[in-house]
């Protein structure tokens, strides 16, 4: 219902009007706050590197934060993430992600970062507390942030915001009448605009997802995806039809598809009940890293991996290195 009011094809958006006003003012006041110096800000000793979006819901940023992340790592850089942690409660903030921490701490994007790139992160509800154990835990020469555009007590030195580019905007209003935290004007403000999928417009970076082969939960093993027989899809994430439209471009006959709400956690028997015998379930990376505890033989996840134009990317990525004035390269 939600997505069917954002998306401009109800007029029921026009009842919760009231509402976004009410949003955009407070919003707007704290914002003017921070620029005026009336609240204040924090500045890490590190470049902060900010990846956001305007709207509710996902749009991509995790997998740019990886791609940005393994990179950085490949020149050598020391880098370091943190993040709020959605759907993770932990008893002490902030938290340092280890491989024994559960998403049900941590959340599941901190803990899928963490375990595909091998990074520090810290995770908690002040970001700026995340960022100093991550400063105190390791030697860094950059910090990464999953979200946060909107976190203005946190100083940057470079945003990149992420945007769908099947769903943009949607009707353009603030929550909750519309998606958007911050208007599209936003923009005008940030260094990088990465649209994921769609089409690009002029002065924005385009993004494609791709992914072929599956993993096996429980074996590790490796398939490509289009020769998985039997499928049924799951994902609680921000946005489902678009994983479960990728997979229909990869060549999967989808027998049945399951959205659950973003950071939705599982239960073995709510899983066990998506498949008859002789079905396979298929499922996001996030979601994997949620209910790898209790995999099945015929569960298997799809990996993904940001890509850009390769002009573009060089020039991107150099303008994230350039943050850094004097790199210490090393391991982490």
């Amino acid at each position: 219902m939600i997505e069917h009011i954002w998306s401009g094809r109800s007029w029921l958006y026009i009842l919760l009007l009231p509402l976004s006003a009410l949003y955009g003012l407070v919003s707007g006041l704290r914002k003017l706050g921070y620029k005026s110096g009336l609240f204040r800000s924090w500045k890490a000793s590190v470049p902060v590197v900010i990846v956001g979006n305007l709207t509710a819901g996902g749009n991509g940023k995790t997998p740019v934060v990886i791609w940005l992340v393994e990179h950085l790592q490949q020149k050598g850089y020391r880098v370091g993430v943190v993040s709020r942690g959605y759907g993770g409660k932990s008893e002490h903030y902030p938290l340092l992600v280890t491989d024994e921490v559960t998403t049900g701490q941590a959340g599941d994007e901190p803990v899928l970062i963490h375990r595909r790139t091998g990074a520090p992160v810290a995770v908690a509800p002040k970001r700026i507390d995340a960022v100093k154990k991550l400063l105190k835990h390791s030697s860094l020469d950059i910090v990464i942030t999953d979200d946060g555009l909107q976190h203005y007590a946190l100083q940057r030195d470079y945003e990149i915001v992420v945007i769908d580019g099947a769903r943009r905007f949607g009707n353009g209003y603030w929550l909750p009448a519309g998606p958007m935290r911050e208007l599209s004007g936003r923009l005008n403000t940030v260094n990088t605009i990465i649209v994921n999928g769609g089409t690009a417009e002029t002065g924005e970076l385009p993004m494609t997802l791709k992914g072929e082969m599956a993993v096996n939960l429980l074996t590790g093993e490796k398939r490509k995806i289009s020769g998985i027989p039997n499928a049924v899809a799951m994902a609680g994430i921000g946005h489902p039809p678009r994983f479960f439209a990728a997979l229909q471009q990869l060549g999967v006959d989808l027998q049945a598809t399951h959205a659950f709400a973003d950071h939705q956690a599982y239960e073995k028997v709510q899983l066990l009940a998506l498949t008859n015998t002789g079905q396979n379930l298929l499922m996001t990376e996030k979601d994997a890293v949620k209910c790898a505890w209790f995999a099945q033989d015929n569960w298997w996840y799809l990996p993904v991996s940001a890509y850009f134009p390769e002009a573009q990317e060089e020039k991107f990525l150099d303008e994230i290195c350039g943050l850094i004035p004097q790199p210490i390269k090393g391991k982490t």
